[in-house]
């Protein structure tokens, strides 16, 4: 089972090519380390890389990035927008793939006890990963930044968790930790003014800002602590600034937590605090990597805020989303650069990604894969996608109005199935593969051989398990086609019996595939359920298939 973390150090540098070529040459040098984005900021002097891998290969790149960035950036130097108070100034690891959190934070002391003792950097343990409550919140431990950490890493109460208590150079300090994936997302404003940034900052982040009374004296509580009026947004940080570089201010915002504040709810709420002080929001910016969901989530908003179908492509809710939040403003957003999903998945060479001319040679050649299971998977992501199309083509049509959401139900689950079937693709033929890699372990001893006749029993199972997935995809397709026929666009009748048609292939298709890999099973008991299970499926698909083609003859 593969392990894969994420990496995201920010570099106070933004400006220096050299110096961050070498920063990424060092994370780069360590086997196993993909480099997936560089985003350097000029007028922040900040730049965010963000790489994955192994953990062990994670722990080592950040090491070996951080001593680069503290020999070759002098923090007495440095001067910048972002708060900032080391030449690594923040580095969090983040679990992406069969990892925990609890597990992240295990890394992450690794992490930090390796570049305190080696490098003889202070560090700070943050977010999940803190040893104290106050020092969870990373602006609690960067208050004063770098020109006031000389004295503060001298008070007990800030003693780093490792390393000297004192800055021995000019790499500053250093906060490492483990944390949930985070948003760095900024919104442009049609104004120059920082103050005016700042002022929607403090209005809508978490911690909000200073109670004032009548005069617009800070009010205290008995105990001397600043009384605070919370901001509008939770698991939200906020500044406001200015970038010479496009002459715009920005409320620059880090969302913890996307599935408590999305992006567009940080949009709309910074455009209604615009709107107030007769500002507009002109776009916004995602600095560096972002997640595939919380960009569906803010497509899907829009889209029904204008009421328009759900059932398209996620291909295309990414679109609606970027033209929405205004993404491509400063710079394109490139969905296949700045999303994570798609950044994991560039490198395969699916069959999924040829195109129908080089998957029809493909299946043609004299390989046995792909072959009738991958074909099937294809056949009923065609019938998913036509029916999705009768439903776009239905949705809000004059005399149809009335069942709206049940066409878009219907549609965008259509769609969901469609992106299984799709995978089932290339899975049908991996499981094929998988079938001759157990074929070709070794035989000689008594103990290679069993080994070999389990592994060749599971790739096996797999081999029927994936094909009989394909079945029940297909099928719940061609059962959401009752209602799809019943209330669709009936212009669209030829499309849905075309789906129909598609979708029985493939479940036709898909259980000659089962049945043909149970003939190298013995288990008759495991043959009498599999069967059993996927008779029932055929069947039933069978009898819907029938009653289907009834009605649709029957309207034409």
């Amino acid at each position: 089972m593969i392990k894969i973390i994420e990496c995201v150090p920010n570099f106070s540098e933004g400006n220096d090519e050299a110096v961050l070529n070498s920063i990424t040459a060092a994370i780069t040098s360590v086997d196993g380390i993909t480099l997936l984005d560089v985003d350097p900021g000029k007028d922040t002097n900040r730049t965010v890389v963000t790489f994955v891998g192994d953990p062990d290969n994670v722990i080592e790149a950040a090491f070996q990035a951080i001593k680069t960035a503290s020999q070759l950036i002098d923090m007495t130097k440095h001067k910048g927008t972002h708060p900032r108070m080391g030449a690594t100034d923040v580095c969090p690891l983040i679990p992406i793939k069969n990892t925990t959190m609890e597990e992240c934070i295990e890394y992450s002391k690794i992490l930090a006890k390796k570049v305190a003792k080696e490098l003889n950097i202070p560090v700070y343990l943050y977010e999940n990963s803190a040893t104290k409550n106050d020092r969870v919140n990373l602006s609690n431990i960067r208050s004063g930044e770098f020109e006031g950490m000389c004295d503060k890493i001298k008070d007990k109460k800030w003693k780093p968790d490792y390393g000297p208590v004192l800055m021995p150079n000019n790499a500053g300090v250093t906060a490492i930790g483990a944390r949930e994936f985070l948003l760095a997302y900024n919104i442009n404003l049609n104004t120059c003014d920082k103050k005016l940034a700042s002022h929607i900052a403090l209005n809508i982040r978490e911690a909000g800002r200073a109670k004032r009374d009548k005069n617009g004296k800070i009010i205290r509580d008995k105990n001397g602590v600043i009384v605070k009026v919370l901001g509008s947004l939770k698991s939200t940080k906020a500044v406001g600034w200015y970038l010479e570089e496009y002459g715009i201010a920005q409320v620059s915002m880090n969302l913890i937590n996307y599935n408590i504040t999305s992006l567009h709810d940080a949009f709309e709420e910074v455009r209604k605090e615009a709107n107030s002080i007769g500002l507009r929001v002109t776009g916004s910016e995602i600095v560096g990597l972002v997640p595939l969901e919380p960009l569906i989530i803010a497509g899907n908003y829009y889209l029904k805020k204008q009421k328009s179908s759900l059932a398209i492509s996620e291909k295309n809710i990414v679109q609606f989303a970027i033209r929405s939040l205004g993404l491509s403003e400063i710079s394109r957003f490139n969905p296949n650069k700045k999303i994570i999903n798609y950044m994991l998945e560039s490198d395969k060479e699916n069959l999924v990604n040829l195109s129908i001319n080089d998957f029809a040679d493909e299946v043609s050649s004299s390989s046995p894969a792909p072959g009738g299971g991958s074909v099937s998977a294809l056949s009923g992501s065609l019938g998913a996608a036509l029916m999705s199309m009768v439903s776009n083509l239905t949705y809000n049509k004059k005399g149809y109005e009335t069942n709206n959401q049940l066409v878009s139900d219907i549609g965008v689950s259509a769609q969901g199935l469609k992106k299984d079937l799709l995978i089932l693709i290339d899975k049908d033929t991996e499981a094929f593969d998988g079938i001759m890699l157990a074929f070709r372990l070794p035989k000689k001893t008594k103990n290679e051989q069993k080994d070999r006749d389990k592994a060749i029993l599971a790739a096996t199972k797999n081999a029927i398990d994936v094909p009989l997935l394909i079945m029940k995809k297909s099928s719940e397709l061609l059962y959401l086609m009752n209602d799809l026929i019943k209330y669709g666009n009936k212009n669209s009748l030829s499309d849905g019996a075309v789906s129909i048609e598609l979708l029985m292939t493939s479940i036709r298709g898909a259980y000659y595939n089962v049945k043909i890999n149970l003939k190298d099973i013995q288990d008759s008991k495991y043959i009498k359920s599999i069967t059993k299970e996927a008779d029932l499926i055929l069947n039933k698909a069978s009898n819907c298939y029938k009653k289907l083609l009834r009605i649709i003859n029957k309207e034409l």
